[in-house]
């Protein structure tokens, strides 16, 4: 079969930590070129550095997704080095989760959001845009989220910006098809990614609870003492209650790994037994 990540060149916003240095990681060991930005200059350096370590072809770059002149110059970056741009994944986000009543404490917060989810995947698209449509094909990849499916209680503006995360990934879809291949990948709750550290109350989850709200909470509690049964730990088992960041990489990387005549246009990356509603 054959790979279609290998010499691809692909650029990872959030690359500094978490969810995205795994995907560039993975990446770069199926042989893939990668362009490594984030807003935390020495994060990545050191993603960059791991994987040079490992024989891997990368690049660090600073970007602030916010700014589309920064986004524009990491573009020009990746072709100055690698001469094109195969794949743009939109990785960079926070998730800071408040009720209506929070404002006082959320507002802040939610501006940023908006410009970091929102303006960022925007800002992403735009940078690579003219390139792909010159190169003649490209691959941008939109993190979305569940929460961008439905209005949901606690989540307004993040589910918002979300939402428009979907929306303009059809509309680039339906504007370039045949020259540029759109994938939005909506990932349920994933410990371990680092958004839970920009939550603003944690009881907003709740929206997507549902009735399973109290079971969840239980859940959390085994979870942060090491306790959760073993099936619930293992992805091989129906009952697995949560994804880890590296199941959800492998799936953006399956994404990638396509024929450049095959498009993934909308993935939702859940464990079989988890307990979000939506």
């Amino acid at each position: 079969m054959a790979d279609h990540v290998v010499d691809k060149v692909v650029v990872v916003t959030g690359a500094g930590s978490g969810f995205g240095r795994l995907v560039a990681e993975m990446v770069s060991a199926r042989g893939g070129r990668v362009v490594a930005a984030d807003v935390d200059v020495a994060a990545v350096t050191a993603t960059v550095e791991a994987i040079r370590a490992q024989g891997g072809e990368a690049r660090a770059v600073a970007a602030d997704v916010t700014d589309l002149g920064q986004m524009k110059a990491l573009a020009r970056e990746a072709v100055d080095s690698y001469g094109h741009i195969d794949v743009m994944v939109n990785n960079a986000g926070i998730m800071p989760l408040a009720f209506y009543a929070d404002h006082a404490q959320a507002a802040g917060a939610w501006d940023r959001c908006i410009d970091v989810n929102l303006k960022g995947v925007l800002h992403g698209i735009i940078a690579v845009h003219d390139q792909m449509l010159e190169q003649g094909h490209g691959h941008v990849v939109n993190i979305s989220s569940i929460y961008g499916n439905t209005p949901t209680v606690g989540a307004a503006v993040y589910a918002a910006t979300k939402a428009a995360v979907n929306v303009l990934g059809e509309a680039l879809r339906a504007e370039s098809q045949g020259r540029i291949k759109v994938t939005t990948v909506k990932p349920t709750g994933v410990p371990g990614t680092g958004l839970g550290g920009s939550i603003v109350n944690g009881a907003a989850v709740v929206g997507l609870l549902g009735q399973n709200a109290d079971s969840y909470w239980g859940h959390i509690g085994q979870m942060m003492e090491g306790a959760l049964p073993a099936e619930m730990t293992d992805p091989d088992d129906i009952r697995y209650w949560a994804i880890s960041p590296e199941e959800l990489a492998r799936q953006v990387v399956w994404v990638i790994d396509q024929p450049w005549g095959i498009s993934i246009s909308d993935v939702t990356v859940r464990a079989s037994g988890e307990e979000f509603l939506f």
